[in-house]
């Protein structure tokens, strides 16, 4: 027997990064109206699998599920209806007072000590470092891979950051791009293209952004970001042909579920195991 999933109430996430999309999408399939709230000119990196690309594009679509992009003074029906994900930009989370969420999950992945965010909604949900449940977010989700990768915390803080890549297939810092100077981006690779390793996969200000490894090119900011020295602005995975970079990878999905179990905690009541 289905149930009419109008009544579920209204998730607020803030961030649209590829681990708040895995988030959104669980949130959603399982009948959850969803609002995302991003910043102007949004910098993902993961961009094939981040909601928050709507901000650009007006619409986006991952495995099937769509997000489109709202502004403040809209009518925010089709979201409340559950006819799509909203996104919308909002910096400084006026949409939550104005719509009051029964839950806000904080997926900035800021990865610094925050304030007390408990009176934003009912629940308020935090991603890794940062947050400490109990004292400035109702529950924690671990975003460090591993054995709690996804663990609902609903006392006390994640592991710490430790300013390290996750390992896939053998490879930690290898993975990342990074800029190797201030300046403007311009690609001439395609996320999903496969490189190798020392490519030149796009340039800032006419020095060539190489890639450390050879892969399958998961990640790259949009053409026209300006990037800090040193900053993240790609990423590739190792495993090469092999990877789907249109699918929600398996952190993000666990994530997502940790979310999911801590919102439905909430509801029930059962919050304190």
């Amino acid at each position: 027997m289905g149930f009419d999933t109008c009544r579920l109430p209204l998730i607020i996430i803030r961030g649209g990064g590829d681990l708040a999309s895995g988030a959104a999408f669980r949130l959603f399939k399982s009948g959850f109206p969803v609002l995302m709230t991003e910043l102007a000119a949004p910098r993902m990196v993961r961009r094939t699998v981040c909601f928050g690309e709507a901000v650009w594009d007006g619409v986006c679509v991952i495995e099937g599920v769509a997000a489109r992009r709202f502004g403040l003074e809209d009518s925010f029906a089709p979201v409340l209806e559950h006819k799509c994900i909203g996104v919308v930009v909002d910096r400084e989370g006026e949409s939550i007072e104005k719509l009051r969420p029964a839950a806000v999950v904080d997926a900035r992945m800021l990865k610094s000590e925050l304030p007390d965010m408990r009176s934003l909604a009912p629940c308020v949900i935090g991603l890794g470092p940062g947050f400490t449940a109990g004292t400035n977010v109702h529950f924690v989700i671990e975003t460090m891979r591993g054995l709690t990768l996804g663990q609902v915390i609903s006392s006390g803080s994640p592991i710490p950051n430790t300013g390290v890549p996750g390992v896939i297939a053998g490879e930690s810092a290898r993975r990342l791009i990074r800029a190797p100077r201030a300046g403007s981006f311009a690609g001439i690779c395609s996320i999903g293209d496969l490189v190798e390793e020392g490519q030149t996969v796009g340039y800032i200000e006419g020095e060539p952004v190489q890639v450390s490894l050879s892969g399958r090119l998961r990640g790259l900011i949009r053409d026209g970001i300006m990037a800090k020295e040193q900053e993240k602005i790609g990423d590739v995975d190792p495993r090469g042909a092999q990877v789907d970079v249109y699918t929600i990878s398996d952190k993000s999905r666990a994530i997502g579920g940790g979310v999911l179990e801590a919102v439905m905690r909430h509801l029930s009541g059962n919050t304190g195991f």
